[in-house]
Protein backbone atom coordinates (compact mmCIF):
# COMPACT_ATOMS: atom_id res chain seq x y z
CA UNK A 1 0.00 0.00 0.00
CA UNK A 2 2.76 2.42 0.95
CA UNK A 3 4.64 1.65 -2.26
CA UNK A 4 1.57 2.70 -4.29
CA UNK A 5 1.37 5.98 -2.38
CA UNK A 6 5.09 6.62 -2.92
CA UNK A 7 4.83 5.88 -6.64
CA UNK A 8 1.82 8.18 -6.93
CA UNK A 9 3.72 10.99 -5.24
CA UNK A 10 6.79 10.29 -7.38
CA UNK A 11 4.92 10.58 -10.68
CA UNK A 12 3.14 13.72 -9.50
CA UNK A 13 6.54 15.34 -9.01
CA UNK A 14 7.44 17.26 -12.17
CA UNK A 15 11.21 17.01 -11.62
CA UNK A 16 10.98 13.26 -11.06
CA UNK A 17 8.96 12.79 -14.26
CA UNK A 18 11.53 14.73 -16.24
CA UNK A 19 14.35 12.75 -14.64
CA UNK A 20 12.73 9.35 -15.26
CA UNK A 21 11.93 10.24 -18.87
CA UNK A 22 15.44 11.53 -19.52
CA UNK A 23 17.07 8.51 -17.89
CA UNK A 24 14.95 6.06 -19.88
CA UNK A 25 15.83 7.86 -23.11
CA UNK A 26 19.54 7.87 -22.23
CA UNK A 27 19.52 4.16 -21.34
CA UNK A 28 17.71 3.39 -24.60
CA UNK A 29 20.26 5.47 -26.49
CA UNK A 30 23.15 3.68 -24.80
CA UNK A 31 21.90 0.12 -25.32
CA UNK A 32 19.65 0.33 -28.37
CA UNK A 33 21.32 3.23 -30.20
CA UNK A 34 24.38 1.23 -31.35
CA UNK A 35 22.14 -1.05 -33.45
CA UNK A 36 21.13 1.93 -35.59
CA UNK A 37 24.71 3.01 -36.28
CA UNK A 38 26.78 1.84 -39.24
CA UNK A 39 29.91 1.08 -37.21
CA UNK A 40 30.86 -0.89 -34.13
CA UNK A 41 32.89 0.89 -31.44
CA UNK A 42 35.95 -1.23 -32.30
CA UNK A 43 35.76 -0.50 -36.05
CA UNK A 44 38.23 1.94 -37.64
CA UNK A 45 37.70 3.95 -40.80
CA UNK A 46 41.17 4.57 -42.21
CA UNK A 47 39.79 7.06 -44.70
CA UNK A 48 38.29 9.31 -41.98
CA UNK A 49 40.64 10.49 -39.26
CA UNK A 50 39.25 13.30 -37.06
CA UNK A 51 36.49 13.92 -39.57
CA UNK A 52 33.60 16.15 -38.56
CA UNK A 53 30.03 14.81 -38.23
CA UNK A 54 28.47 13.81 -41.56
CA UNK A 55 25.96 11.37 -43.00
CA UNK A 56 28.39 8.44 -42.62
CA UNK A 57 29.77 9.27 -39.17
CA UNK A 58 26.94 11.03 -37.32
CA UNK A 59 29.14 12.32 -34.49
CA UNK A 60 32.42 12.43 -36.40
CA UNK A 61 35.48 10.23 -35.88
CA UNK A 62 38.43 10.03 -33.50
CA UNK A 63 42.14 10.38 -34.19
CA UNK A 64 42.38 6.66 -35.05
CA UNK A 65 39.25 6.58 -37.21
CA UNK A 66 36.75 5.22 -34.69
CA UNK A 67 33.12 6.25 -35.09
CA UNK A 68 32.43 8.77 -32.32
CA UNK A 69 28.76 7.80 -32.08
CA UNK A 70 29.56 4.14 -31.42
CA UNK A 71 32.46 4.87 -29.07
CA UNK A 72 30.49 7.39 -27.01
CA UNK A 73 27.55 5.04 -26.54
CA UNK A 74 29.97 2.29 -25.51
CA UNK A 75 31.46 4.69 -22.96
CA UNK A 76 28.01 5.58 -21.63
CA UNK A 77 27.15 1.89 -21.22
CA UNK A 78 30.26 1.40 -19.09
CA UNK A 79 29.57 4.51 -16.99
CA UNK A 80 25.95 3.43 -16.33
CA UNK A 81 27.01 -0.06 -15.25
CA UNK A 82 29.73 1.32 -12.97
CA UNK A 83 27.31 3.80 -11.40
CA UNK A 84 24.71 1.11 -10.68
CA UNK A 85 27.18 -1.42 -9.27
CA UNK A 86 28.92 1.12 -7.05
CA UNK A 87 25.56 2.35 -5.72
CA UNK A 88 24.36 -1.18 -4.89
CA UNK A 89 27.61 -2.18 -3.17
CA UNK A 90 28.06 1.09 -1.27
CA UNK A 91 24.47 1.36 -0.06
CA UNK A 92 24.36 -2.30 0.92
CA UNK A 93 27.60 -1.99 2.87
CA UNK A 94 26.40 1.18 4.61
CA UNK A 95 23.14 -0.54 5.62
CA UNK A 96 24.87 -3.62 7.03
CA UNK A 97 27.68 -1.85 8.90
CA UNK A 98 25.46 0.94 10.27
CA UNK A 99 22.65 -1.41 11.33
CA UNK A 100 24.97 -3.91 13.04
CA UNK A 101 26.87 -1.13 14.84
CA UNK A 102 23.69 0.56 16.04
CA UNK A 103 21.86 -2.61 17.06
CA UNK A 104 24.64 -4.51 18.83
CA UNK A 105 26.41 -1.51 20.38
CA UNK A 106 29.34 -2.15 22.72
CA UNK A 107 32.61 -3.35 21.21
CA UNK A 108 30.93 -4.16 17.87
CA UNK A 109 29.86 -0.53 17.54
CA UNK A 110 33.30 0.75 18.57
CA UNK A 111 35.19 -1.47 16.12
CA UNK A 112 32.90 -0.78 13.17
CA UNK A 113 32.78 2.98 13.78
CA UNK A 114 36.55 3.08 14.22
CA UNK A 115 36.85 1.56 10.75
CA UNK A 116 34.37 4.08 9.37
CA UNK A 117 36.24 7.00 10.95
CA UNK A 118 39.54 5.69 9.57
CA UNK A 119 38.17 5.52 6.03
CA UNK A 120 36.65 8.99 6.35
CA UNK A 121 40.01 10.62 7.15
CA UNK A 122 41.94 8.77 4.45
CA UNK A 123 42.47 10.75 1.21
CA UNK A 124 40.27 8.56 -0.97
CA UNK A 125 41.11 10.15 -4.32
CA UNK A 126 44.84 9.79 -3.66
CA UNK A 127 44.48 6.14 -2.63
CA UNK A 128 42.36 5.37 -5.70
CA UNK A 129 44.92 7.11 -7.90
CA UNK A 130 47.73 5.01 -6.41
CA UNK A 131 45.95 1.65 -6.52
CA UNK A 132 44.11 1.95 -9.86
CA UNK A 133 47.21 1.85 -12.13
CA UNK A 134 48.34 -1.32 -10.35
CA UNK A 135 45.16 -3.02 -11.54
CA UNK A 136 45.96 -2.52 -15.23
CA UNK A 137 45.25 -5.69 -17.11
CA UNK A 138 42.81 -6.84 -14.46
CA UNK A 139 39.03 -6.74 -14.48
CA UNK A 140 37.34 -3.33 -14.40
CA UNK A 141 35.21 -4.74 -11.57
CA UNK A 142 38.15 -4.08 -9.23
CA UNK A 143 37.74 -0.42 -10.08
CA UNK A 144 34.07 -0.67 -9.07
CA UNK A 145 35.06 -2.21 -5.73
CA UNK A 146 37.58 0.59 -5.11
CA UNK A 147 35.02 3.30 -5.84
CA UNK A 148 32.42 1.64 -3.62
CA UNK A 149 34.92 1.20 -0.77
CA UNK A 150 35.13 4.98 -0.26
CA UNK A 151 31.46 5.87 -0.80
CA UNK A 152 29.46 4.32 2.04
CA UNK A 153 30.87 5.72 5.32
CA UNK A 154 28.70 8.81 5.91
CA UNK A 155 25.50 6.88 5.14
CA UNK A 156 26.54 4.14 7.57
CA UNK A 157 26.75 6.73 10.36
CA UNK A 158 23.23 7.93 9.56
CA UNK A 159 21.98 4.32 9.51
CA UNK A 160 23.65 3.68 12.88
CA UNK A 161 21.95 6.67 14.51
CA UNK A 162 18.54 5.66 13.14
CA UNK A 163 19.07 2.06 14.29
CA UNK A 164 19.69 3.24 17.84
CA UNK A 165 16.10 4.51 17.83
CA UNK A 166 14.55 1.60 15.93
CA UNK A 167 15.97 -1.07 18.22
CA UNK A 168 13.81 0.29 21.08
CA UNK A 169 10.55 -0.03 19.10
CA UNK A 170 7.90 -2.46 20.35
CA UNK A 171 7.99 -4.77 17.33
CA UNK A 172 11.77 -5.16 17.66
CA UNK A 173 11.49 -5.88 21.39
CA UNK A 174 8.73 -8.41 20.66
CA UNK A 175 10.99 -10.18 18.16
CA UNK A 176 13.73 -10.34 20.81
CA UNK A 177 11.35 -11.90 23.37
CA UNK A 178 10.27 -14.46 20.75
CA UNK A 179 13.88 -15.62 20.51
CA UNK A 180 14.50 -14.56 16.92
CA UNK A 181 18.27 -14.33 16.24
CA UNK A 182 19.52 -10.77 16.33
CA UNK A 183 20.96 -10.86 12.82
CA UNK A 184 17.50 -11.87 11.52
CA UNK A 185 15.93 -8.98 13.44
CA UNK A 186 18.33 -6.59 11.71
CA UNK A 187 17.43 -7.81 8.22
CA UNK A 188 13.70 -8.31 8.88
CA UNK A 189 12.85 -5.27 10.99
CA UNK A 190 15.69 -2.74 11.09
CA UNK A 191 16.91 -2.51 7.49
CA UNK A 192 13.40 -2.56 5.88
CA UNK A 193 12.41 0.39 8.06
CA UNK A 194 15.40 2.30 6.70
CA UNK A 195 14.36 1.70 3.09
CA UNK A 196 13.47 5.35 2.43
CA UNK A 197 16.95 6.53 3.35
CA UNK A 198 18.66 3.66 1.53
CA UNK A 199 16.70 4.12 -1.71
CA UNK A 200 17.53 7.82 -1.83
CA UNK A 201 21.16 7.13 -0.96
CA UNK A 202 21.48 4.48 -3.67
CA UNK A 203 19.99 6.81 -6.27
CA UNK A 204 22.35 9.65 -5.41
CA UNK A 205 25.28 7.22 -5.25
CA UNK A 206 24.68 6.37 -8.91
CA UNK A 207 25.37 9.94 -10.00
CA UNK A 208 28.24 10.26 -7.51
CA UNK A 209 29.86 7.10 -8.87
CA UNK A 210 29.47 8.23 -12.48
CA UNK A 211 31.13 11.55 -11.66
CA UNK A 212 33.85 9.79 -9.63
CA UNK A 213 34.59 7.38 -12.45
CA UNK A 214 34.71 10.22 -14.96
CA UNK A 215 37.08 12.23 -12.75
CA UNK A 216 39.46 9.32 -12.18
CA UNK A 217 39.36 8.28 -15.83
CA UNK A 218 40.02 11.90 -16.84
CA UNK A 219 43.31 11.72 -14.94
CA UNK A 220 44.12 8.26 -16.31
CA UNK A 221 43.31 6.29 -13.15
CA UNK A 222 40.01 4.73 -14.15
CA UNK A 223 38.92 2.55 -17.07
CA UNK A 224 41.97 1.51 -19.06
CA UNK A 225 42.38 1.19 -22.86
CA UNK A 226 41.24 -0.40 -25.10
CA UNK A 227 37.96 -0.05 -23.17
CA UNK A 228 36.33 3.36 -22.86
CA UNK A 229 34.04 5.28 -20.55
CA UNK A 230 32.64 8.80 -20.66
CA UNK A 231 35.54 9.89 -18.46
CA UNK A 232 38.23 8.56 -20.81
CA UNK A 233 36.47 10.08 -23.82
CA UNK A 234 36.18 13.47 -22.13
CA UNK A 235 39.88 13.34 -21.21
CA UNK A 236 40.83 12.50 -24.79
CA UNK A 237 38.46 15.06 -26.30
CA UNK A 238 39.53 17.90 -24.01
CA UNK A 239 42.96 17.96 -25.68
CA UNK A 240 41.35 18.92 -28.99
CA UNK A 241 38.16 20.58 -27.76
CA UNK A 242 38.72 23.82 -29.68
CA UNK A 243 39.75 22.38 -33.05
CA UNK A 244 37.62 19.23 -32.96
CA UNK A 245 34.74 20.00 -30.58
CA UNK A 246 32.72 16.84 -31.37
CA UNK A 247 35.36 14.77 -29.55
CA UNK A 248 34.50 16.57 -26.30
CA UNK A 249 30.94 17.86 -26.67
CA UNK A 250 29.13 14.53 -27.15
CA UNK A 251 30.62 12.58 -24.20
CA UNK A 252 30.55 15.64 -21.92
CA UNK A 253 26.97 16.43 -22.86
CA UNK A 254 25.82 12.86 -22.20
CA UNK A 255 27.63 12.83 -18.85
CA UNK A 256 25.87 16.03 -17.76
CA UNK A 257 22.49 14.73 -18.96
CA UNK A 258 22.97 11.39 -17.20
CA UNK A 259 23.97 12.90 -13.86
CA UNK A 260 21.21 15.52 -14.04
CA UNK A 261 18.54 12.87 -14.76
CA UNK A 262 19.64 10.70 -11.82
CA UNK A 263 19.74 13.70 -9.47
CA UNK A 264 16.23 14.75 -10.50
CA UNK A 265 14.99 11.23 -9.74
CA UNK A 266 16.79 11.31 -6.39
CA UNK A 267 15.14 14.61 -5.45
CA UNK A 268 11.77 13.24 -6.50
CA UNK A 269 12.25 10.08 -4.44
CA UNK A 270 13.19 12.13 -1.40
CA UNK A 271 10.01 14.19 -1.69
CA UNK A 272 7.88 11.10 -2.35
CA UNK A 273 9.25 9.11 0.58
CA UNK A 274 9.34 12.09 2.94
CA UNK A 275 6.69 14.65 1.88
CA UNK A 276 7.81 17.05 4.63
CA UNK A 277 11.36 17.28 3.25
CA UNK A 278 10.48 19.93 0.63
CA UNK A 279 8.53 22.16 2.96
Amino acid sequence: MRSKVVLRRLFRNKQARYGITALLLLVLLAYVGPYFGSYDWTDKDFLAFMSSPDADHWWGTTAIGQDMYAVTLRGMQKSIIIGLLVAIIATGLAAIVGAFAGYFGGWVDKVLMWGVDLLLVLPSFLILAIISPRLKGGSWLWFVVLLAAFTWMITSRVVRSMTLSLREREYVQAAVYMGIPRWKIIFRHIVPNLSSLLIIDATLNVSGAIIGEAALSFFGFGIQPPDVSLGTLIAEGSRNATGYPWLFVFPAGLLVALVLAVNLIGDGLRDALDPGSNS
